[in-house]
């Protein structure tokens, strides 16, 4: 990586260690009524699938806190509850055995009632965030700082951070979320600054698809990049499942995380490709679905660029007269009928994944396919020249039209 990760102190969410170096953490949250017991359990394996690490579930009435105590058993991954404006239902909550609690203290306002819930978690060694909210600021702040800014959210956390250490509670992460994005990182830029604590980062309220995962990804990507942040949340307004699929992506291609499944890349076409791109690339998105298969795969329109544009990938293909031209790590292995390819991928993809790109290259005669693919770059180049767009063409005619002006 070309940054360093901030120094932070490690926390933990049941088995889940947040911080101190250990790998980010991928968070969303249930939509279930938590006391559907049965929905909100299929929810959390459904997320758990997409690479969902940590979980949250609201705990916002005495049914809710029932419903977690049979729901926290049962789930692959760790639950937190969610509280706001009750302290009562973070103590329910607790009782009924959940790895951590998301507390807004400038909700719950009562000093008394956010340090007896501290103090709780603290003998039961459980985790707390801190989530301080641009809409949930002490009134007395927006007066301060003339409207929300990220000098409010700050100072909104460290107040919160008083009561904590008054009952020596040090088992907390924070966040300071906003929905403008420019405020949501510089308040994390300033919070970096003055705290070891580990850091969730979001973008709140970032809406539906797709400005909301462009919003939440300008924001959360970019701290990711400054080394900020140790656990993350896309706060979408879709099926939960797509954020955490979103945040998997992210870190994955980031390299903060290991690849679970394949990252599909694909050219955006030219006037050289000679099938669909976009519909080739769909399809094979669709044939991958959730096969666990952590390799790059390429979709290339044509067989001049294509092979040494994604030589880095695993696998690829490239379209030519009529065929698909197959190539594992830039080398052509394989020809394959235009309605094979995305068959071919996939076929491919789970034979690099058992046994090795060595293996596949071995098994493959590639005097052959680089023949067939010399040839049908050839022939492209014959018929298209190298300037398959025809701009050099255009270019002369804006020069004419210029001159002659």
């Amino acid at each position: 990586m070309s940054f360093e990760r901030r120094n932070t102190r490690q926390i933990h969410v049941g088995k889940v260690a947040v911080g101190g170096g250990s790998p980010i953490t991928v968070q969303s949250m249930t939509t279930t009524k938590t006391s559907d017991v049965e929905g909100t359990l299929q929810q959390i394996y459904a997320l758990a699938a997409a690479g969902c690490d940590i979980v949250r579930c609201t705990c916002n009435e005495t049914e809710a806190a029932e419903g977690l105590a049979q729901i926290v058993p049962r789930s692959p991954i760790p639950v937190i509850a969610d509280i706001h404006h009750q302290y009562k239902m973070a103590l329910a909550a607790m009782e009924a055995g959940v790895h951590g609690l998301r507390l807004n203290p400038g909700n719950i306002r009562k000093p008394e009632h956010i340090k007896a819930v501290a103090s709780e978690a603290k003998d039961r060694n459980l985790s707390i965030r801190i989530g301080v909210n641009g809409g949930s600021l002490d009134p007395s702040l927006y007066v301060k700082y003339d409207g929300l800014k990220p000098e409010a959210m700050v100072e909104s956390a460290l107040h919160e951070i008083s009561f904590f250490d008054e009952v020596g509670f040090t088992d907390y992460k924070i966040s300071v979320k906003a929905s403008n994005v420019p405020m949501m990182v510089e308040a994390y830029r300033q919070l970096a600054d003055v705290t070891d604590a580990p850091l969730h980062l979001g973008v709140t309220e970032a809406g539906p698809l797709p400005g909301g995962l462009l919003k939440a990804t300008a924001g959360i990507a970019t701290l990711l990049l400054e080394g900020i942040g140790d656990t993350i949340r896309y706060s979408l307004t879709a099926d939960p499942v797509e954020e955490a699929k979103a945040g998997r992506q992210l870190l994955e291609a980031l390299g903060l995380r290991e690849r679970k499944n394949v990252d599909l890349i694909a050219c955006p076409s030219c006037g050289r490709a000679e099938v669909d791109v976009i519909d080739i690339a769909n399809r094979a998105m669709q044939a991958f679905g959730e096969r666990k298969l952590p390799l790059q795969v390429a979709v290339m329109g044509c067989v001049v660029n294509g092979p040494g544009e994604a030589r880095e990938a695993d696998l690829g293909i490239a379209a030519g007269n009529k065929r698909g031209h197959l190539f594992v790590k830039g080398r052509n292995v394989a020809v394959i009928p235009e309605s094979e390819m995305v068959e071919a991928l996939v076929e491919w993809a789970e034979f690099i994944h058992e046994h090795g790109t060595e293996a596949a290259i071995a098994r493959a005669d590639t005097t052959i396919a680089e023949r067939e693919a010399a040839k049908d770059r050839d022939r492209a180049l014959g018929e298209q020249g190298m300037d398959a767009n025809h701009s050099h063409e255009k270019i002369v005619e804006i020069r004419k039209t210029v001159a002659g002006a």
